[in-house]
């Protein structure tokens, strides 16, 4: 899927979903688009960026084959 991205010189691009990490890591980018609205890179959360989840276990276990 493709992601609309603005970059460090403050244009606009298109970027794989799979390079989005790797370019908010590098700096690449400042921000992008998400369907919740337009993200800035540093001051609104992203997954991965926040603390420790302390409460129950909530996502689904895989199933195990015997």
């Amino acid at each position: 899927m493709l992601i609309r991205a603005i970059y460090e010189d403050y244009t606009r691009g298109m970027i794989k979903d799979s390079y989005l990490d790797n370019l908010i890591r590098q700096g690449k980018i400042v921000g992008f688009f998400r369907t919740s609205g337009y993200v800035r890179i540093g001051h609104d959360p992203i997954r991965g960026t926040g603390g420790e989840y302390k409460g129950p276990e909530r996502r689904r276990r895989p199933i195990e084959y015997q």
